[in-house]
């Protein structure tokens, strides 16, 4: 939930996919595993000494690695089973969005939201909090009402709002670090249409004037920018048509609406990415930025991701703008959006209404890391929160005190994984144990 890509992912990693999509991690697993079932899962899990999940891919860091056994739920039974009220539907951890987004929509039905891609995958963008835009739509994961996870001893437990009440919000952000999840239940309603719009060259000063009015302009709203300058390249707009379908104007906050389709990076071809031009369509073929049907080859880039509180999100771009010309000659474009706040202990929108800044990297870990440290130093002052799943230098103790409810969920992780079945590198430097 992912934020703009030059492409897009490939379909869920195959058995011995080595890497991930980016290429930039070599998972050091010594068996990779695809099973075809939950018993075959659970007697994997059971036999293991450790062991994670891998979704797909789109991860760009160590999150998903393990020493020991790698699965990919990509082989379990499809399941998209709508309950008889209409109100939820469950399906099977690996399925993708835009493939799930369409089954709903032909039977009436929708999501309150979707990442930019469409391709990866349901369980791993809500273990990590990943997410779509819009002031009053709260990520991916704050859908999910119930889940079925194997646990470290290879049971198949279920777990619901309703039933362990004020855990179950410390269980949906799970990191990996509970058990492999293997099917979630989300909150669906009626179908619904959208338009998109993308304006071009937003001037600074609009922005910094009516920062609020410009990201509160629609359904979800995205601001692309390559950060040369001080305005804002596009603004992509999209809006229900049941809604705040307001007619466009050619100006808009003194940016121009445009005549043709685009892509959010400078120069790329506009043809993979969904519908523009305020054609009314589903909502499944507009809230992505990027068209399920269009598969890549390859992932050429890096991402970073820091959610800042909406009400420090003037003075976060300010701070950012301090270091323009350190960003931009590493960057392929970089995206603001907003994010409602949830109730998810782990979710960086963690009762806090935020904006999201996406950095879109060239892929050159040397180059970008340096600018990485420069950006976390300007957004300190505003306890920003990285995500899970993209690159970042924040201190992990740093990390671990942005968080309210660290210490629950480290209660909880122990009580689900004692004898620590589920842990890796990058669990042992962000979820620290005695074991």
């Amino acid at each position: 939930m992912t934020p703009p890509s030059t492409t897009g992912p490939t379909p869920a990693p195959a058995t011995d996919a080595r890497s991930n999509w980016a290429g930039n991690i070599t998972f050091g697993a010594r068996r990779f595993h695809r099973p075809s079932s939950v018993a075959e899962l659970r007697r994997l899990v059971a036999g293991s000494e450790r062991v994670r999940a891998l979704g797909t891919g789109h991860s760009f860091n160590d999150i998903a690695d393990t020493s020991g056994d790698l699965v990919s739920v990509a082989g379990l039974p499809e399941r998209v089973e709508i309950a008889q009220d209409g109100r939820t539907v469950t399906v099977s951890a690996g399925i993708r969005y835009g493939d799930l987004a369409a089954r709903l929509h032909a039977r009436g039905h929708a999501l309150h939201n979707l990442g930019s891609l469409p391709h990866i995958s349901v369980a791993g963008a809500c273990a990590t909090a990943t997410h779509g835009s819009g002031e009053r739509n709260g990520n991916l994961a704050t859908a999910v009402r119930a889940m079925e996870l194997v646990t470290a001893d290879g049971e198949l437990v279920t777990v619901s709002r309703e039933t362990d009440g004020d855990r179950f919000p410390g269980m949906v952000v799970g990191l990996g670090a509970l058990g492999v999840v293997t099917a979630l239940t989300l909150e669906i309603e009626p179908s619904y249409d959208l338009r998109q719009y993308v304006y071009q060259d937003l001037p600074g000063a609009e922005l910094h004037n009516r920062l609020d009015d410009v990201l509160g302009a629609g359904y979800s709203v995205s601001l692309f920018t390559d950060w040369t300058g001080t305005g804002i390249d596009q603004v992509w707009r999209k809006l229900r048509v049941d809604g705040d379908d307001s007619p466009a104007t050619s100006d808009w906050y003194g940016a121009t609406l445009a005549t043709r389709p685009l892509h959010p990076v400078p120069g790329m071809s506009a043809v993979n990415c969904t519908e523009q031009l305020g054609v009314p369509g589903p909502w499944h073929t507009r809230l992505p930025h990027f068209r399920l049907e269009f598969t890549p080859s390859s992932g050429e880039e890096l991402q970073s991701e820091y959610f800042v509180a909406r009400t420090d999100a003037r003075d976060a771009l300010d701070a950012l703008a301090t270091v323009r010309d350190r960003i931009a000659p590493v960057l392929q474009i970089s995206e603001i959006r907003t994010v409602a706040a949830d109730d998810l202990w782990l979710s960086p929108s963690y009762r806090r209404d935020s904006v999201a800044l996406h950095f879109t990297w060239v892929k050159d870990t040397s180059a970008v890391t340096p600018v990485l440290a420069a950006i976390e130093e300007r957004l300190a002052p505003f306890a920003a929160r990285p995500h899970w799943g993209k690159l970042h230098g924040v201190d992990p103790e740093v990390v671990r005190g942005r968080y309210p409810r660290w210490s629950d969920f480290i209660a909880l992780r122990d009580e689900y994984d004692p004898r620590g079945k589920f842990r890796n590198e990058w669990s042992d430097r962000y979820l620290p144990t005695d074991h």
